[in-house]
């Protein structure tokens, strides 16, 4: 067993990685969501996303959420910020930090954690779980200025 570096007497907040993916056709945007298969949120619709491993990047952790529960790869991610609601997150103290990436709309799969994967139209979505419904309108406003 490796030895531990450094011990605090003080609890750590764990961080998870979110990617927001917007979709285009010729016809509109959409935005690509997962079903979660597990609790907490069970059954709700939520961006691809999970937790940090120790030896990676933050948008690596995005990225490579992104492929295990959809399939989808893509190249470039865009930090839309951190979140860090002390009860954003029903499990434990959770920081996430966000990306958004646009891409044509791809055939998708649902695995790993995600029951489901799923473009919906932009203006047709359900109701998201956590904190996401914010996630995504800063995004929005992200990609409002950007353009």
């Amino acid at each position: 067993m490796k030895e531990k570096n450094y011990c605090y007497e003080y609890p750590h907040p764990a961080v998870t990685a979110d990617c927001i993916v917007f979709g285009y056709t010729e016809e509109r945007i959409h935005l690509l969501l997962i079903q979660r298969a597990n609790e907490p949120c069970k059954g709700q619709w939520a961006f691809p996303g999970g937790f940090m491993n120790m030896d990676e990047t933050a948008d690596d952790c995005a990225r490579r959420e992104l492929f295990e529960e959809t399939g989808l790869v893509v190249d470039e991610v865009t930090q839309v910020g951190a979140f860090t609601a002390v009860d954003r997150d029903p499990r434990e103290r959770i920081i996430t930090v966000a990306y958004y990436a646009i891409t044509q709309v791809r055939e998708v799969k649902g695995a790993d954690d995600a029951a489901i994967a799923k473009w919906f139209p932009l203006d047709e979505l359900p109701q998201l779980a956590f904190d996401h419904k914010s996630i995504l309108e800063k995004a929005l406003v992200l990609l409002s200025v950007n353009q």
